[in-house]
């Protein structure tokens, strides 16, 4: 019983390493080729602690990528992956720069407390990388007469697929980059850098020009709509610019959102602690539950035995007295009685 309440007691201080401690994402994806920014927020009293971000779902067997104390090696460093802490905030940032498919999987962002009784606080992450493309800015939108650039960006396997730029529902009016990556008339300009990201440039624009487009390379498109703005005329900038600007301002910054990250920490960090704090409270009293049994246990044997031993002397003892004649046993008995 004592060894049962010794290795539990043990446990009580992983509690807060399992509990709370550090938040982050709980899984990310993200398109090959390009770069990842996972936040890790933790609490203020580990701001002085050392942060690492490894790969792996056991600290134990999790191979290290960085850490704030720069204690890898240059073999276990990596360029494309750096952390920063900033202890105002209370949050570590870690940058993957240039993911591959082969990247996907668990990773661990922590708080490296120390000692074997004191566990690290951990937050895991899964981060799915996958082939394909994407578009900076999928809704874009230019005054006529001028122009307007869209960037598709594609992974590394698409690196030698041609690239289209085509109006949606008309597959004739599709135009694909030549064996140079390149395609360019007087309204459509199309170059490919082969390093991963080919720019469209749509000069001169019309009315005729606004509506939505796509983008594509090997199996994947993705949509782009363009809207083109009327010209104003120079009396309207103007009256805009010295009547419309400040009441735009003004708005702007009453209804500006306000952040309120700092309740809202509090309050994740306070309701962790009550866990943590009722969680111990309760193993604490089934453990004194548990011991109160065992103790009645014991003692129940105790008296069983005491019981059995008394009713085995009470046996022997008439065994004994059976064989001794009557006459002799009442004299016995009458010794008995004057002896007291």
């Amino acid at each position: 019983m004592k060894q049962i309440i010794c290795f539990a007691l043990t446990l009580l201080p992983w509690i807060p390493g399992l509990l709370c401690g550090l938040i982050t994402q709980d899984e990310v994806t993200v398109l090959e080729g390009n770069d990842l920014i996972i936040p890790c927020h933790y609490e203020p009293q580990h701001a002085s602690y050392v942060k690492y971000w490894c790969r792996g779902k056991m600290r134990e067997f999790c191979s290290s990528l960085a850490r704030t104390d720069n204690s890898l090696s240059d073999s276990q460093s990596e360029d494309s992956v750096s952390i920063f802490d900033d202890p105002i905030q209370q949050v570590f940032t870690v940058e993957m720069k240039n993911v591959k498919e082969e990247d996907s999987g668990w990773y661990m962002c922590g708080v490296e407390l120390g000692g074997f009784w004191q566990a690290d606080a951990r937050a895991f992450t899964y981060i799915k990388v996958k082939p394909g493309m994407s578009v900076v800015n999928d809704r874009l939108s230019e005054e006529e007469g001028q122009s307007v650039t869209v960037q598709c960006r594609y992974s590394p396997k698409y690196r030698g697929s041609e690239k289209k730029w085509c109006r949606t529902g008309d597959p004739s009016s599709c135009l694909v980059t030549g064996a140079e990556g390149t395609y360019e008339d007087k309204s459509v300009a199309i170059k490919d850098d082969k390093t991963g990201t080919f720019t469209i440039t749509l000069k001169k624009l019309q009315m005729s020009d606004m509506g939505w487009y796509w983008c594509s390379t090997g199996q994947h498109q993705m949509t782009v709509h363009v809207e083109v703005l009327n010209q104003p005329s120079t009396a309207a900038t103007a009256m805009t610019v010295t009547t419309l600007a400040p009441a735009s301002l003004v708005v702007a910054d009453a209804y500006a959102p306000k952040p309120n990250t700092n309740d809202c920490w509090m309050c994740q960090t306070f309701i962790m602690q009550s866990v943590m704090t009722f969680a111990s409270f309760m193993l604490l009293v089934v453990l004194a539950i548990l011991a109160r049994k065992m103790w009645k246990h014991k003692q129940f044997a105790k008296l069983r035995q005491n019981m059995e031993m008394k009713a085995k002397n009470k046996e022997d003892y008439g065994k004994v007295t059976s064989k001794i004649p009557p006459a002799v046993f009442l004299n016995m008995n009458s010794m008995d009685a004057q002896v007291y």
